[in-house]
């Protein structure tokens, strides 16, 4: 099978996370930008897990939120339609924000975690959410001017390639987004960067705990779908020691399969058996 390039699954990555971002200016209550749905942008109003086929369960977009670590006066607190079901836990918990902190928070969608660490950090904090899809861009900022939040900013950019300034932030946070990257040790590297020495990394996403069948990882389905691309945990730790990193610590969450396997697209290669979503925490020394 071939092996897909860099800038191959880049570009495919965008292009579904475009679909997304449409389709999720629907009420969030259809969940119209699950990335689990093989079909996006349902808009008869139906539950999206029952509509799109991606579980048994009939779990609307507010529970399957709740069911990853979300309280449901987070759900409440951002804008309709920040919510698009596009995580795998709740990194801003995992955080441990502090009034006046600065958050960088990347893959930032459509801006549901940056809103809940704006509220945290308070007005003399500041939360800059990266993403590289333009449409996401669009709609964070359009849910940032209903909220009046003035402490939060979108900007355009690749995770590969933050746009922003060397040792500007106090957390950095990204929810199921880093698999989606095919260089991730540079997304590390880039992380180091712009952290202030002792800074934070907090991140939920998706790993593997056994090496993907090439049929998985050359898939660009699977890989759009969180499940593809996935690290192993040896992997990740091991780019994140190389990157400059400490303190690394990485806990499997084991109850997370039966969601994931909602959002395998192609049930018949059972994706969804060699992934486990994870809390991923790491330090940058506070030398450099």
């Amino acid at each position: 099978m071939k092996t897909r390039d860099k800038e191959e699954i880049r570009q495919a990555v965008r292009e579904r996370y475009e679909k997304v971002a449409r389709a999720g200016t629907i009420t969030s209550a259809t969940g119209s930008g699950s990335p689990c749905c093989g079909e996006l942008g349902v808009a008869d109003g139906t539950d999206p897990l029952i509509s799109c086929g991606c579980g048994q369960t009939g779990i609307s977009l507010e529970r399957m939120s709740e069911a990853i670590g979300y309280s449901s006066g987070d759900i409440a607190n951002v804008p309709e339609g920040a919510n698009m079901g596009l995580g795998c836990g709740n990194p801003v918990a995992l955080a441990s924000l502090k009034p006046g902190e600065t958050v960088v928070d990347l893959g930032s969608g459509g801006g549901f975690d940056c809103f809940l660490a704006a509220e945290q950090v308070g007005k003399t904090g500041q939360v800059i959410g990266v993403d590289m899809t333009p449409d996401m861009i669009s709609k964070a900022r359009k849910n940032a001017e209903e909220m009046y939040e003035l402490n939060v900013e979108f900007r355009l950019g690749e995770i590969e390639n933050l746009p922003v300034g060397d040792n500007t932030a106090d957390i950095i946070m990204s929810n199921c987004v880093i698999n989606l990257s095919p260089s991730k040790g540079r997304v590390y590297r880039e992380s180091l960067r712009v952290l202030k020495p002792g800074g934070r990394l907090a991140v939920s996403d998706i790993v593997a705990t056994a090496q993907l069948p090439d049929k998985i990882r050359n898939d660009l389905e699977l890989v759009g779908a969180c499940v593809g691309g996935a690290a192993t945990i040896e992997d990740t730790k091991a780019s994140l020691k190389e990157a400059g990193f400490q303190d690394i610590k990485i806990v499997p969450k084991e109850n997370s399969r039966e969601l994931l396997k909602a959002w395998d697209p192609d049930k018949t290669r059972n994706a969804s058996d060699y992934v486990v979503s994870a809390n991923i925490e790491a330090r940058k020394p506070s030398s450099l």
